[in-house]
């Protein structure tokens, strides 16, 4: 990617990062009631960190069909809220058992682990009461859409399913083929990667043939994207991560990296990535920020 493209591609996902949290902080909850300790656990947890990848994904998606910009970001938020309920939950010691999350205490570190649980089934909740809402889009049947499509992609045909077969691969001791490891991601992190490529369309009301061709692009996008983080894994440091590297491998997880090695995996990241731009071939120079996503996905070190 030229340098030029560098900084547009920086500044729209730092743009878009800022806006999504200014949203955010107003959709979320606050106040002084006996809940309060909730709050501040859900604020905790989804505000002040991250890239906010999922959301450029829908705002720059959203671009494309000429959506407005609250839809898009109230659609963006959404798709945020499940992912920090997902992250809160991953770090519980029934699951990942991890003490850290962009580079400060884990929501259970912080709090506490029952206070963990509820702030992540809030934040899911949150999600769907944004989506439903008519400031997201006038038309029922579009809310519907986007309510129904984050479902299946965060639940047990989604990232939940994938969560299982994550827990499930910790007693299997790396004996999962490439195939299964493809279809772990596939759900585990593919699916919401895959909701937030397409929102754009279902808020534009969009044809057929640009939704499946934004499901290619994120498809092949969510594969590279999870090599890139098995290989962080491997060679990333806490300073870098924000979280604790390594943990796959103390866990004796099977990984794209380590069934294909660092090199031949970072080669495959590289050629998924370049496939996913090349599904957006039909948008023109309309889609180059989503173009130059596929290349920062497979480059970045967080």
């Amino acid at each position: 990617m030229p340098l030029s493209s560098h900084r547009q591609f920086d500044q729209a996902l730092a743009f878009a990062a800022e806006s999504v949290e200014r949203t955010m902080d107003r959709l979320l909850p606050s106040g002084n009631e006996g809940e309060a300790r909730l709050f501040e656990a859900m604020r905790y947890s989804s505000l002040g960190g991250g890239k906010r990848l999922r959301a450029f994904f829908v705002l720059a998606g959203a671009t494309l069909f000429k959506v407005a910009a609250q839809p898009a970001l109230r659609t963006a938020c959404a798709i945020e809220f499940v992912h920090a309920y997902s992250l809160i939950h991953d770090d519980l010691p029934a699951m990942d058992d991890d003490d850290l999350r962009r580079g400060k205490p884990s929501c259970h570190k912080q709090f506490d682990e029952a206070t963990a649980i509820l702030a992540g089934d809030a934040l899911q909740a949150l999600a769907f009461e944004v989506l439903a809402h008519d400031e997201t889009h006038g038309d029922p049947a579009v809310r519907a859409a986007l309510v129904t499509e984050l479902a299946r992609a965060s639940g047990a045909h989604g990232m939940v399913g994938g969560q299982m077969l994550d827990l499930l691969a910790e007693s299997q001791k790396g004996e999962r083929s490439i195939g299964a490891i493809t279809r772990l991601q596939r759900l585990k992190t593919g699916a919401l990667i895959s909701f937030s490529c397409t929102a754009g369309a279902i808020l534009g009301k969009a044809s057929d043939h640009p939704r499946a061709a934004l499901l290619a692009y994120a498809h092949d996008l969510g594969l590279a994207f999870q090599i890139a983080d098995d290989l962080l894994d491997v060679e990333g440091t806490v300073a870098d991560l924000g979280k604790t590297p390594g943990k796959d491998a103390q866990a004796g997880k099977a990984t794209f990296v380590s069934i294909l090695g660092l090199e031949r995996a970072r080669a495959q990241a590289g050629l998924l990535a370049r496939q996913a731009a090349a599904h957006l071939d039909s948008f023109g120079e309309a889609a180059d920020l989503l173009r130059q996503a596929a290349d920062f996905v497979v480059a970045r070190r967080t």
